[in-house]
């Protein structure tokens, strides 16, 4: 079982939007673009606990929190106002079971995968059989409903609403064989190991069909216990005061010896206060779950929720940011089980380690226009980034530059290094004029090459990122070529980096930093005086050192005026264009008059 795909409108900043999902998925793009809403979308058609929430949508979940009528603009006085803006979120889901399709029967359909097609019949005339999947559409549909002042949602199957008159509600018991676990980015892990109804803990106990029989027992044994009885204590001896006082005003048979018990307690009360601890380290000592760390309570929600996928067998799992308090090698391990365990898991995440569990078929782009569409893309590799390299050497900083917004695309090693390093540097020294490519948020990614910048910005730019480019001295061909596919082109008239930064710094620069380096034998075996001969020992240690942050430590010693002026003008550039200045205020109306003579 997966879902195909998801169809929403007007919910939350979603206007409108058409996703196909891969059997697995990650869904990436810009902060707000909307990854999130698609994952609460989906969990208000699928979620079986989600219907619980009074109400199940609020003003907040409509586009543009519009939920009310409004009058057509250029009707008539007096005409009906256009219906209310309704949140409808429609999920199409394949690989059915054969108790699935037994239980949903009259509202399987027949989806032609390739196109997106549906039918009536398992054989439709003139379609490939192989072509062929039996599905099930269901629709969520919230809207405001003026007679009661109050929000209200039900998911039907999609079927009925043109086979019946009344639309076919889509039930609890439905959704649980359906088996959609959605696990938020805000996991405090407050009811993973307590009792109530529709923790995790409870999920498993019923899917074990473990039904704990100690409630009537706890009450009892609780309501004998008499938690003041003690005269120590100094409560009894009040409460004595208080009962006589009270037999001045009622009669004996009316009042009862006042006494604190522990009787009131429910089903529902014990359902939520009793909890697991766990010991917090090496010694006796243990705390309540929700007590721990978040990494630690990360863990434990993860590890319950394969349980459940171990027990349920075909689970649908939707997680938002893995990589939540959770060390990197940790990340790569719950992505992996989750993919073994579910039958489909789709997650968000701002991490490379986790899109690095991901082909790039099974990661969606997602991108947001202004007026509320949203839209998906996929990741085709340009022929000189070949798969190899890709999964070898290249796939974390390739992955690092989709979580940007903004991508500077670095001939090699040594200008991807140095050249975040020298923009830090100077906004340290003069924050006013200059910013750190962090702040600018723009990711830095090695080419690998000249050969591949154009290609890796071509690439980018059709994933709707903003797309600047790095490098020495091109042919006038390979500069047109990459002018074509960046914003901005940065470069310089040296033949490599070494050179712009040996031809461009201060003498007193490069001594002082010579003096400073622990330099390699034989390095200064050629050089037994590095800091008289500055000039040609540092060419050959950027040369011995490149790639490995050899310019990137000299920039960062630098004062501003060391720093070439080519490397302090992109910078500013960058800024500018990352970050424009406000533009100059109007001119008052006096001005104006002087102005015009």
């Amino acid at each position: 079982m997966k879902i195909y795909s998801i169809a929403i409108e007007n919910f939350r900043g979603i206007r409108s939007a058409k996703l196909v999902l891969p059997d697995h998925a990650v869904l990436i793009g810009d902060n707000n673009t909307g990854k999130s809403s698609v994952l609460e979308a989906i969990d208000l058609v699928l979620g079986p606990d989600r219907l619980n929430r009074r109400p199940p949508v609020d003003e907040h979940d409509f586009y543009h929190g519009k939920y009310l009528a409004v009058a057509t603009e250029g009707a008539p006085e007096g005409a009906a106002p256009a219906d209310a803006p309704k949140i409808t979120v429609e999920v199409t889901i394949t690989g059915l079971s054969a108790e699935q399709q037994a239980r949903f029967g009259d509202y399987v359909e027949w989806l032609k995968t390739s196109t997106g097609e549906f039918y009536a019949a398992p054989d439709p005339a003139g379609v490939d059989a192989a072509d062929i999947s039996a599905a099930l559409r269901v629709t969520f549909i919230g809207a405001y409903d003026l007679d009661e002042d109050d929000f209200d949602g039900a998911t039907y199957f999609t079927r009925s609403f043109t086979e019946s008159d009344t639309p076919t509600p889509f039930s609890k018991k439905d959704k649980q064989h359906c088996g959609f676990l959605f696990l938020r980015s805000l996991r405090t892990g407050s009811r993973a190991l307590s009792l109530e109804h529709g923790s995790l803990l409870d999920i498993i106990l019923r899917l074990k069909e473990i039904r704990p029989q100690m409630w009537e027992d706890t009450i009892s044994t609780l309501a004998k216990f008499d938690v003041a009885s003690d005269p120590e204590l100094g409560i009894s001896g009040v409460l004595e005061s208080i009962n006589k006082s009270l037999k001045k005003y009622v009669p004996r048979e009316w009042g009862a010896k006042p006494h604190l018990k522990v009787s009131s307690l429910t089903r529902e009360h014990l359902r939520k206060v009793v909890t697991a601890f766990i010991a917090t380290g090496n010694g006796d000592h243990a705390a309540p779950y929700f007590r721990q760390g978040t990494g630690t309570i990360n863990l434990l929600v993860l590890a319950m929720l394969s349980q459940i996928a171990e027990d349920k067998q075909n689970v649908i799992f939707a997680m938002e940011e893995a990589e939540t308090a959770i060390p990197p090698y940790a990340q790569k391990r719950i992505v992996h089980e989750l993919r073994k365990l579910s039958a489909q898991a789709i997650f968000t995440s701002h991490s490379p380690y986790v899109l690095e569990e991901f082909s790039l078929d099974e990661t969606v782009i997602l991108s947001r226009s202004d007026d509320g569409m949203l839209t998906q893309a996929k990741i085709a590799l340009p022929e000189s980034v070949k798969h190899k390299s890709y999964r070898q050497e290249f796939r974390t900083r390739f992955c690092e530059g989709l979580l940007s917004r903004r991508v500077l695309i670095a001939e090699g090693a040594t200008e991807a290094t140095s050249f975040p390093v020298a923009a830090r540097r100077l906004a340290e020294l003069n924050p006013a004029t200059y910013a750190s490519v962090e702040a600018l948020g723009v990711c830095v990614i090695d080419a690998g090459g000249e050969s591949r910048i154009a290609d890796l910005a071509g690439l980018y730019k059709t994933l709707g990122k903003r797309i600047f480019a790095l490098c020495d001295k091109q042919t006038d061909a390979e500069k047109a070529a990459i002018e074509a596919q960046v914003e901005h082109l940065f470069m310089h008239d040296e033949k490599g980096v070494e050179n712009l930064i040996l031809k461009n710094t201060t003498q007193a620069a490069l001594e002082r930093f010579a003096d400073s380096l622990d330099w390699p034998p034989h390095l200064l075996a050629k050089y037994p005086d590095p800091k008289a001969q500055a000039v040609a020992a540092l060419m050959d240690y950027f040369s011995w050192s490149k790639g490995n942050w050899g310019i990137a430590e000299f920039l960062a010693q630098c004062h501003e005026n060391e720093i070439p002026a080519w490397l302090r003008e992109a910078c500013v550039t960058l800024k500018n264009l990352c970050d424009p200045p406000p533009p100059p205020p109007e001119p008052a109306p006096d001005d104006i008059a002087d102005l015009l003579g």
